[in-house]
């Protein structure tokens, strides 16, 4: 665990804020200019952002935070040297925490500007946003939608600060026209931004900008690069979530998807990013109709999803300061709290966070199938019977939402197609971001039968100081799964025998190396409790282990759509096992009464969320490799085209004609 506070430098040190935030005059106020506006230009809502000084006192807690979060992390170790072909998503996380921690900065409360030198010389952080930002990117550029950080100027479920969602009138797609795979701005631009409403679309109209002329341009460049090197871009820099490249481009572009229980059209990372620090997108193209290339510079405008404000000093109360859901409690001394209530049935959840959902916008109505959906189509998962009356559709957007409701739909819908004599099921994942892993075990279950036996993968979490004192902890305590996830009672052994919840499975630990470093975890159990698939190969955290469960055990065809021309796609994005937001942590710590452990990550001081992957799933292949570390390309690999970008009923149609 590293030592935060010995790191900071006697100069640093001198250079504390006497308070948390020291908000800008009322009469400069850049707070002031967007409040109440649900669209402003991004360097307005920049602006704002940085109307609050770097604070130590706030780097301190996050870093500290952090640091001892990352304790639990199961991969950390990987991160020094990732295994091809996830070498892109190697870090020292250590080392990068402590530059964070040592980089020089400047405190400019107004009007004078006074600068304290640390000790590195790489970056001014001269504002609050500057040194989150670069701790946000870190996490986010790790590339591991389980274990990233939610802070103020990024957003995160629950409580946030920073609420703006940079939106650009020209979202692109990749297809294949004529043989030859290309970017173009996507055809149902105008159709799909109209959606947004007239108090978007009105700002084009007010500085007489036309983007509605650019739906299906060819793009021939993007800020002065080859279309698909600024994508790379994107990828990297942006995108995060899925340790594999070649998902993260997919990412990048415009796609279809459900967004609560409806179907809707993701942005995608280049048109949406939950970001405003870019003004403007510059592209070199050829409208529809034409012969001739023209350079267009094209607009963001950020949406603001957060709370309502009037200033500056409301904007970070109302948005950044911690309140009752940013940490933990005690569920011990909690039990009659709407939080314990929730805490009654604690579920395993292996998720990404896409905040655009949020702000979802409807799939055009032309891209919605026009097929009758059957019986179970009311939640998260839409079946329908395809013309050929023998394929049967599951478009599973997601694990997460009604609990025993998504359990009744599969019921429901696999009863339609048995009746109806369906001999084929096709499985659609695209944009799954996962949910609760005994959905996705469930699930496959369900399709491939009670006595296949245990329908997940074999476990464990890291056995680290301050987890096997939780666990100790927990047993002297008489503790059991209705308040915590670490207890034994949560899991079974190997060949199916259920712990108890006194036992130890944490102590003594397993041995274990990564990359040369010693990183014992517990001893590995099971948690308890022709078909084929498609997928744009985001299909995160449970979906992931879903349909690696499907390709391992039954050999599964699965197909990949989209992607770069050249380069691979992984039909899984990102597969850790088990994910715990800041306050599941923290509750399992104050649960177990060792908050006071010097180990203990402290409360945080803003509405923030370090989310881990906690739990790891290790490959059938090779126990002695996590799931999220094998390499697993899809059996056939597909371009999108103009008839199946954004067109579910017309990609299962063709995907049917290649996978049966």
């Amino acid at each position: 665990m590293l030592p935060i506070t010995g790191l900071v430098s006697s100069v640093a040190a001198a250079c504390l804020l006497p308070h948390v935030v020291s908000a800008a005059p009322s009469s400069t106020d850049p707070c002031v200019k967007v409040a109440g506006k649900a669209f402003v230009p991004p360097a307005d809502a920049l602006a704002c952002y940085k109307a609050f000084p770097f604070n130590e006192t706030l780097r301190q807690n996050l870093l500290t935070n952090v640091a001892r979060v990352f304790d639990f992390f199961t991969f950390e170790d990987y991160y020094l040297n990732s295994p091809p072909p996830f070498q892109e998503s190697t870090v020292d996380i250590r080392a990068t925490i402590a530059k964070l921690n040592l980089t020089q900065y400047a405190v400019s409360p107004a009007p004078s500007e006074f600068i304290c030198i640390g000790v590195m010389a790489d970056f001014l952080w001269k504002t609050d946003y500057d040194f989150s930002k670069a701790l946000y990117d870190f996490t986010t550029q790790m590339n591991d939608g389980h274990t990233r950080l939610y802070i103020p100027y990024s957003l995160r479920t629950g409580a946030h600060c920073s609420i703006d969602q940079n939106i650009l009138p020209a979202p692109p797609i990749t297809i294949e026209v004529d043989g030859v795979q290309g970017v173009y701005i996507a055809f149902d631009a105008v159709d799909f931004i109209s959606l947004l409403g007239t108090n978007y679309t009105s700002f084009f109209d007010s500085i007489g900008f036309d983007w509605k002329r650019l739906a299906g341009a060819k793009v021939l460049q993007i800020n002065g690069q080859d279309p698909y090197a600024y994508v790379d871009t994107i990828a990297n820099t942006v995108s995060g979530n899925y340790l594999d490249h070649g998902v993260r481009v997919n990412s990048v572009f415009t796609s279809y998807r459900i967004s609560g229980t409806d179907f809707s059209q993701r942005l995608g990372d280049l048109a949406g990013p939950m970001d405003v620090t870019q003004t403007s997108l510059t592209f070199d193209l050829i409208p529809v109709n034409s012969t001739a290339a023209e350079t267009v510079t094209v607009p963001y405008l950020a949406n603001y999803l957060g709370a309502p404000f009037t200033d500056s000093a409301s904007y970070w109360e109302a948005n950044c300061v911690a309140n009752a859901d940013t940490n933990g409690v005690d569920l011990k001394a909690s039990q009659t709290s709407p939080k314990a209530v929730a805490a009654i049935r604690r579920l395993a959840n292996g998720s990404i966070i896409d905040k655009s959902n949020s702000n979802a916008v409807g799939l055009p109505p032309q891209f919605i199938p026009t097929l009758p959906t059957v019986a179970g189509s009311e939640g998260v998962i839409k079946s329908y019977i395809l013309p050929d009356n023998k394929t049967g559709v599951m478009f599973v957007g997601s694990f997460e939402g009604d609990f025993d409701g998504f359990q009744a739909d599969v019921v429901s819908t696999i009863e339609v197609f048995k009746k109806a004599g369906i001999t084929q099921l096709l499985i659609d994942l695209t944009n799954n971001g996962g949910g609760f892993v005994c959905l996705g075990q469930f699930l496959h279950q369900y399709l491939s039968g009670s006595s296949f036996g245990y329908p997940g993968f074999v476990s464990s979490v890291r056995a680290n100081t301050l987890a096997q004192r939780i666990v100790a902890a927990d047993i002297k305590l008489g503790l059991t799964d209705a308040l915590t996830f670490y207890t034994g009672d949560n899991y079974a052994f190997l060949n199916g025998t259920h712990m108890s919840a006194n036992f130890n499975y944490i102590t003594p630990s397993l041995p274990f190396t990564v990359n040369g470093r010693s990183d014992p975890t517990s001893q590995r159990f099971h948690a308890s409790p022709v078909h084929n698939t498609v997928n744009n190969g985001n299909c995160a955290s449970t979906c992931a282990m879903f349909s690696t469960l499907m390709n391992e055990r039954h050999g599964t065809k699965i197909a990949v759509f989209g992607g770069k021309p050249g380069e691979d796609v992984q039909f899984k994005g990102m597969a850790g096992n088990q994910v715990l937001e800041w306050v599941d942590l923290d509750t399992e710590i104050k649960t177990a009464g060792v908050k006071t452990d010097p180990l203990a990550p402290p409360d945080l001081i803003i509405s923030g969320n370090f989310r881990h992957n906690w739990r790891t799933a290790w490959s059938f292949f090779n126990e002695g490799v996590p799931i999220a570390y094998v390499s697993e390309l899809p059996l056939l690999r597909f371009p999108y085209t103009k008839d199946t970008y954004n067109n579910p009923l017309n990609l299962w149609t063709f995907a049917v004609s290649k996978l049966f």
